[in-house]
């Protein structure tokens, strides 16, 4: 006589280890919404603007008009307003200005050079700390 065995039942398929997705997937949108939060959304400027720029140099100039907070004016050794005829004839000129010098004192002065004949003005400021 002959044995049967029974049938053999299919073996379940072993799933294979992967690492979870879904917190990962959690992550990147919580990030998402923070960048999305946090960011500063600006408006484009209504035209075309190009922009100045700035250079730092040493360029060893030796005429300097100096200028004290109460609008003082001082040129080599001369005051005042032959401070003013003097620098205005240098050129190129560096203008010294205190910090706490009105803007519009400073203004004023620009305007004197300039119609004095001065052309090439340039103002002397701190870099930054």
């Amino acid at each position: 006589m002959i044995r049967r065995h029974p049938p053999l039942l299919p073996v379940p398929k072993r799933r294979i280890a992967t690492e979870p997705v879904v917190p990962m997937i959690n992550v990147v949108f919580l990030l998402l919404i923070f960048f999305l939060m946090t960011a500063q959304i600006t408006t484009p400027p209504p035209f075309d603007l190009v922009l100045p720029t700035a250079q730092a140099q040493e360029d060893g100039t030796k005429a300097t008009l100096h200028v004290s907070s109460s609008g003082e004016l001082a040129f080599e050794h001369l005051r005042g307003t032959a401070a003013l005829d003097a620098a205005s004839a240098q050129s190129p000129l560096t203008l010294q200005a205190d910090a706490r010098l009105a803007a519009g004192r400073l203004a004023r002065i620009l305007a004197d050079l300039a119609t004095r004949g001065a052309t090439d003005i340039r103002l002397v400021t701190e870099g930054a700390r």
